[in-house]
């Protein structure tokens, strides 16, 4: 099916059986009945605004990529690559693989340190990543991931996160869990190894440590307000791509560099 005549309740069925979880619990995290759920998804009901932010807070996305899904960028990993030609109006975002290798590597000392930690869920996971890569960036003036973070309305998310995630679960890097934090239902990744330090920088794992000293305690609602006031997410256009430039823009207490007068 062309993604332009995907409906939205289509969409919002995909985006749920993409993430494995019962109409039963999309329910119950939007505050509506699993019928009503279904009524959605068969096209038989409306979805009010308030109900469409719920949906969207869920997946991590912003309402824009559910209500028009050629908005989102495809990713392309290496020897996995699409063969079917991108639309005119679809990013593309190809991951080379010494930064595929990378990624791996980072997540998965990110979550050998703070994985399994209550308030550690996927949407903190971003948010640690972004840290990572601007605070790196404006240090060294050079990438350490050097994901695309997409600036959504629940703050900066690496877009080629899922992918990324999807491939190192197949191969039995890490595993994903449900759990609840608060009563709210939480995506959980756990290592099923440990990171292969040569892969990274003693500077490199240095930034690493900072941020997850910083901010290993903080739940997904206050990292995201923090990432909102940052200058990157704040200057950019809301569903497009930040640029790491916009880092040495920087207010206190975001900054992490000394700048000379």
């Amino acid at each position: 099916m062309n993604k332009k005549t995907i409906n939205l309740g289509e969409r919002i069925r995909r985006l749920r059986e993409k993430e494995r979880i019962s109409q039963g619990e999309l329910a119950a995290v939007v505050g509506i009945s699993r019928s009503a759920i279904t009524q959605i998804e068969n096209n038989e009901r409306k979805v009010a605004a308030e109900e469409l932010v719920s949906i969207a807070k869920r997946f991590n996305i912003s309402m824009e990529m559910i209500i028009h899904p050629e908005s989102e960028p495809r990713i392309d990993l290496p020897d996995r690559m699409n063969s079917h030609p991108c639309e005119d109006k679809e990013i593309r975002i190809s991951v080379p693989q010494k930064n595929l290798d990378k990624f791996r590597e980072v997540l998965l000392y990110i979550l050998g340190k703070v994985g399994s930690l209550p308030n550690v869920g996927e949407t903190v996971i971003y948010k640690l990543l972004y840290f990572i890569d601007f605070d790196y960036y404006e240090m060294y003036e050079e990438q350490l991931v050097g994901a695309s973070y997409q600036k959504n309305h629940y703050g900066p998310t690496p877009m080629e996160f899922k992918k990324i995630v999807d491939r190192m679960i197949e191969e039995k890097e890490i595993e994903k869990v449900k759990s609840e934090y608060f009563n709210f239902p939480q995506t959980k990744y756990l290592p099923l190894r440990t990171a292969n330090l040569s892969q990274l920088k003693a500077n490199e794992i240095g930034m690493i440590d900072k941020v997850l000293c910083r901010f290993d305690d903080w739940n997904a609602t206050q990292l995201s307000e923090y990432s909102h006031k940052d200058i990157p997410w704040m200057t950019t256009e809301t569903g497009k791509i930040i640029p790491y430039e916009s880092v040495f823009y920087r207010t206190a207490p975001y900054s992490v560099r000394q700048y000379g007068e």
